[in-house]
């Protein structure tokens, strides 16, 4: 992939000053992390960094527990074939991905099917929006305490990361238990291990309302239960 030039990178920053998810004092870049908060994928100037690669918007989702589907493709054109409902095409890491949002056991026709990560909650009435991102990262890379009107899933395919939340800490590792974090709840994620971490994400959230929300508001503070190796 081409990137553009680093001066970019300001107006990426502006753009997340604006949400409210940075704020300038704690606005530093980490070259471990790569630029604060995530980016959308357009303003990408680098490999390290955590992408918007897709929002899309899915309106009202059924009562039923949901899960997050991921099937890899050999081209965009076969993903775009095998999509159905609330289903969306999305390159990263390298790959082509169809993901879904759908039942548990629901499957695509053709391609690999690489996981199933669930149950979301969600809430009837309410229409949601599937902001897919990848993220690249080494160990020592953290975020800001956070939330999102929805639940959050990561997909790991390489190094660990760990999520603490009021509820504990969770690892995340390629092969082991994805890690969940329900609508509205703090957390903040720090990668830990010895390797680069690669990672997919999504995040299920209330079209209504931004997609993450950089937050105190909870009167929770981390404890410092992940810490990088």
């Amino acid at each position: 992939m081409r990137l553009r030039p680093i001066r970019l990178l300001g107006a990426a920053l502006s753009v997340l000053f604006a949400s409210g998810l940075v704020h300038p004092a704690s606005a530093q870049f980490d070259p471990r992390r790569g630029p604060p908060g995530c980016v959308p994928a357009s303003e990408r100037t680098m490999e390290v960094g955590c992408y918007i690669l897709v929002s899309d918007p899915l309106g009202e989702l059924p009562a039923a527990p949901l899960h997050w589907h991921l099937d890899s493709y050999p081209s965009r054109a076969a993903a775009e074939a095998a999509k159905g409902a609330r289903g969306t095409v999305v390159e990263a890491l390298g790959q082509v991905w169809l993901m879904t949002i759908a039942e548990a056991g629901w499957r695509a026709p053709g391609g690999e099917h690489v996981a199933e990560i669930g149950p979301l909650s969600v809430k009837e009435g309410i229409s949601y929006t599937a902001a897919y991102m990848e993220a690249i990262m080494f160990p020592g890379a953290e975020t800001g305490v956070h939330r999102h009107p929805g639940p959050e899933a990561l997909y790991p395919l390489s190094g660990e990361e760990c999520m603490e939340t009021p509820e504990g800490k969770f690892i995340g590792v390629p092969e082991g238990k994805p890690v969940i974090v329900p609508a509205d709840t703090p957390h903040k994620l720090t990668i830990t291990g010895t390797e680069k971490r690669r990672s997919l994400a999504l995040v299920l959230h209330d079209s209504a309302q931004p997609w993450a929300i950089r937050t105190h508001d909870h009167g929770w503070m981390p404890k410092g239960l992940c810490k990088a190796s």
